[in-house]
């Protein structure tokens, strides 16, 4: 029997039934397992094994940073500061959004979080200011993607682990092209705000006041530098760093700003505990997978494969760009990275493409992702902020996806721009 059509196609077959990713897993290998009188204590080995990382010990704790700074009110002065600071063009507060954003995601790790943090207190400002209520959607949608690319990044995280690469140099990889998309994002809503968004410039810049808010919101503009100054510096690995995150959070959200109380952080270890659960599950399903895909050679049948079309090593980050942007609309960001890395990954060593510049693009095409229906996490997080309709809101957010495929053949040319910083820093 042809195992890799069999492990291939009944995956596919219990994700067209809508069965949960991680029984998906689980099951397709069962059956691969019993088909080839594997012993199965084999596969509960592989799912302890899959788990069984410390840099997975972060991810959680992100999550918990992340939700413990939204509450205990970092993230409303984080938007204080990015009002300041560009509220005063015209489209002000889809800027003040992406730029939230940007500065939240050096928090949290997580688009969705992101999206839900900054576009919960945006969305209904831009809608009190009459702006376009699909356009404040996908501002706050396409903003919150920017969690999983701008460090400390729960996905940059898990395919720094199922890729055996560096979790620390994935981050510092990540913050340059982060900071172009960003604002690329920011030059995409300019264009579209004089159509979307009223003819007012907001208030005036002023330097008095600009001062006044930073120094008001001093703690919350450190967050990110407690947690990713540790891990540059290098006197803290990312793991480390993300429970310093979930002690300055807490300490800032209860102390300093008095927003946190007992049930507020009750709330913030289920929403964390529930994220990590679905991800666990996932991830050691995952591993005992991908331990079958290379034992019956799928990966080098894939290298094989892609070779026969093209070896230009930008052609082929664009053809498996491609196949993520369609993936991404069907599953989630980190069944994306855990399945398909290993699936990937020698396709590219073979044509000398760089695994850190790899996850970067990898990670890119997720954020695409969150804004595809019919999955489109961050999309539906932010429909249900604005009220508004799905196709209405897919509707809006189109230019910015338009955006971030160009960036995707930016970065996927231009390799430098994500390997520069971690190549200065800690040397090739």
């Amino acid at each position: 029997m042809n195992m890799p059509l069999v492990l291939l196609g009944s995956l596919a077959i219990f994700l067209a039934l809508r069965v949960p990713i991680g029984v998906a897993l689980g099951t397709a290998s069962v059956l691969v397992y019993w088909l080839t009188d594997l012993p199965l204590e084999s596969l509960a080995l592989s799912y302890y094994d899959g788990l069984d990382k410390f840099p997975f010990i972060a991810v959680p704790m992100f999550l918990l940073a992340g939700a413990l700074m939204e509450k205990g009110g970092i993230s409303k002065r984080l938007i204080s500061v990015a009002d300041c600071l560009v509220g005063n063009v015209r489209g002000g507060l889809a800027h003040v959004t992406i730029l939230a954003c940007m500065l939240f995601s050096a928090i949290s790790g997580s688009g969705p979080a992101t999206t839900a943090a900054v576009g919960g207190i945006m969305i209904p400002t831009m809608l009190r200011r009459h702006y376009d209520r699909n356009y404040s959607g996908a501002v706050s949608a396409c903003g919150g993607t920017l969690g999983i690319l701008i460090p400390p990044s729960g996905a940059l995280i898990v395919y720094g682990v199922s890729a055996d690469e560096s979790v620390t140099r994935l981050f510092v990889a990540g913050f340059l092209p982060g900071l172009i998309l960003g604002c690329m994002l920011m030059i995409c809503a300019s264009f579209m705000a004089r159509h979307k968004t009223p003819n007012e410039p907001g208030e005036p810049f002023n330097l008095a006041r600009t001062l006044r808010t930073v120094w008001d919101s001093r703690w919350a503009l450190m967050a990110p530098v407690v947690i990713l100054g540790g891990i540059y510096g290098g006197f803290v690995t990312p793991t480390e760093s993300a429970v310093i995150a979930v002690l300055y959070g807490y300490a800032i959200g209860a102390f300093v700003y008095k927003e946190l109380d007992w049930k507020t952080t009750q709330d913030c270890l289920e929403i964390a505990s529930l994220i990590t659960g679905t991800i666990a599950i996932i991830w050691g399903a995952s591993l005992a997978y991908g331990e079958l895909i290379t034992i019956h050679q799928i990966p080098q049948m894939v290298t094989a494969f892609i070779k026969t079309m093209t070896t230009s090593p930008f052609l082929i980050l664009i053809l498996i760009s491609l196949f993520l942007t369609f993936v991404g609309m069907w599953l989630n960001t980190m069944a994306q990275i855990i399945i398909l890395t290993p699936l990937f990954l020698p396709v590219v060593k073979s044509v000398g493409i760089d695994p850190i510049h790899f996850g970067i693009v990898f990670v890119v095409n997720c954020e695409i992702g969150y804004l595809t229906p019919p999955l489109g996490t961050s999309l539906f997080v932010a429909l249900g902020i604005a009220d508004t309709t799905l196709g209405a809101i897919a509707k809006a957010v189109l230019p910015f996806i338009a955006t971030m495929f160009l960036a995707v053949l930016i970065f996927s040319y231009f390799p430098s721009i994500s390997l520069i910083l971690p190549n200065l820093l800690f040397g090739r």
